[in-house]
Order: C-alpha cells, then structure tokens, then sequence
C-alpha cells in the first residue's frame, strides 16, 4: 500500500496516474477533496481508499502495517499568499508530523520540497547540504519548504530512507485547477486559444531582456519518473535537485506552445505585476548531478517535446492523466 498526499492535486494526481500506469492500485489518497476543480485529477485513478488530511494521522496509526511508502506532495502551494500561520499549518507542521510518522512505523518516505528556496538564484542551485541553510527564499510558500528542509537536515532520528525534492518549473495535465498558479504552458494554450497572440512579462532587470527570463521547466511525467526511481533505489537519503538541468526562456517555451497549436507566432510583452514583481526570479536551473550519481539515468524530455505532448494529448483533448 503506498500513501500519495496532495492526491487531488496536479503532481500528485499525475503520480496516482503514473503508479497505476506501473501496476501499483493499492494506493491511499489523502487531501481535503473540497475543489470541485479537482475532481478530474482522481475520479478516474484506481486506489483502495480516499482519507481527509484532517483525520490521515488517525487512519495511519491504525493501518500503518499496510503501508510500504508514503510520497507527501500535499501543500499550500501559493507562492504570492500573505498567511503565514496557513503555510506555517500545512508545510512546516503537517511535514512535521509525516516525518516522525514514517520514524515511528519504520516507513521510507519521499517528500516535495521546491526550486522557490533558492530565493533569486544568487547562491546558486546545488543542492548540497551544508548550504541549503543558506538560502534565502523570497515568498512565504518558498520559505515555508525552506524550514522544513533545514529541519529535516538537522534531525537526528530520521526515515531510514528519505528524499527531499525540491521540484524546478513543473508542467503538464492535471494543473487545471491551479488558476493563476498554472504553468506558463498552460496559461499560453488558452489565451493564444482565445486571442491568436501572447503576452509576456516585461523584464524589469536590466541586465535581462525581454522574454529572456530563464527556468528550469521539467515536464510532470520526468518529475513522477525521478519519483518512482527513488521508490525502487532507497539509499543515499538526502535532498535533490528535480529539473533538467538546462534553462530555457519564457520566449523558447511560448514559441513551443505556437508551434503545438500550429498558430503564427505573435508575442508581446506587458508590465510584471507589481506584487511578484519585487521577488521575481529571472533564472532558475538545477545542478542534478547529485540526481545522476543517485544512479537516475534517464533522459529528459526535451522542451518542445514536451509542450507538444501537454498541448497535443492533454489540453486540445481536455484529457486529465
């Protein structure tokens, strides 16, 4: 039995998919199911049962011999929220509790972290441990994965296997619930859809042109990949990095989904919103090499693949994986 948090939501949905796509259906789904939204995500995913995060502890401490793995992917996901005691509550607490979970049952445990910790880059993007306490994170969402991973660092009792993954730019089905919050790709796909054309934002760093804000985008598919590569190769506990190690511009992704929905391109380019303008991130790109010693050695799918497999089997398709 394997434990999926976050089950309603976009990765972890996708993962409940890719777990039935390997043969895995005695899988736990836990979240809140309030979203009508979310619904698509899982109606459709084979799994033995569906528990409410409120009471997911309860149901742990009575069937814990059943579990083999848990994969938390469940948070406040809003990078521009101004709760503190919300992400406090449900990234740092709730992670909390999942952790001495997995110490007290004897369960191995994979866990989301996020690229957000590493704050506007200056640092760089290596996920080695005795500078992740360094990072400084630039919205609350990034700073609440931030503590939990310097938490985690710093415990003496831990999972005898455990996997922190701080997740680059993410994209594809099963995200179409996520409004604002939605990839670059999936906003594009609607408003080109609409509007024949494009808008970007405006870079406001000088030494940045327009369009040339720069991330690691990582198709859900590669991301559920590295996933089940931890689930089989449980050694090497630690925290790593989940991107592709290359950076790609906000200009090459857009041109790819016009190319995907074989529309001519036309990109303009407007003012970033002043309330993400102040903490925006103008490149983002993973050092995976701690991935790759990991023995994970699969290929990524490049980027133009894999907007046109996101646009072409998802979206024109309406299709939920």
């Amino acid at each position: 039995m394997i434990v999926v948090t976050g089950a309603a939501g976009f990765i972890g949905s996708y993962m409940v998919g890719k777990l039935n796509r390997e043969g895995y259906q005695d899988i736990i789904l836990v979240d809140k199911f309030d979203d009508p939204l979310k619904i698509s995500n899982y109606i459709s995913k084979t799994y033995t049962k569906i528990v409410d995060r409120d009471v997911f502890f309860e149901w742990l401490n009575d069937n814990h011999q059943q579990v083999q793995f848990i994969i938390h992917l469940g948070a406040r996901t809003d990078t521009i929220g101004q709760e503190p005691e919300i992400y406090q509550q449900l990234n740092f607490d709730y992670s909390k509790r999942i952790w001495r979970s997995c110490i007290e049952y004897g369960l191995p445990l994979i866990y989301a972290s996020s690229a957000s910790t590493y704050g506007d880059g200056t640092l760089g993007f290596r996920d080695d441990h005795e500078n992740i306490d360094q990072l400084k994170p630039l919205n609350l969402y990034a700073q609440s994965k931030h503590d939990f991973d310097c938490w985690a660092l710093n415990q003496d009792a831990q999972p005898y296997f455990w996997a922190g993954l701080k997740f680059f730019n993410v994209f594809g089905p099963n995200e179409y619930h996520k409004g604002r919050m939605a990839s670059v790709v999936y906003q594009a796909f609607n408003y080109i859809g609409e509007h024949g054309c494009m808008e970007l934002f405006k870079s406001h760093n000088p030494n940045v042109r327009h369009g040339h804000q720069s991330r690691d985008f990582i198709y859900v598919e590669d991301v559920a990949n590295v996933m089940m590569h931890f689930m089989s190769n449980r050694k090497n506990s630690g925290i790593y990095n989940v991107g592709t190690g290359k950076a790609r511009t906000f200009l090459d992704l857009t041109r790819a989904v016009f190319k995907a929905m074989d529309i001519q391109e036309d990109i303009s380019f407007v003012d970033t919103p002043a309330d993400i303008r102040g903490n925006y991130q103008y490149y983002t790109c993973a050092d995976i090499s701690k991935l790759r010693a990991s023995g994970f050695t699969q290929q990524f799918t490049s980027l133009e693949d894999s907007v046109n497999d996101y646009i072409q089997s998802f979206l024109t398709a309406e299709y939920c994986y």
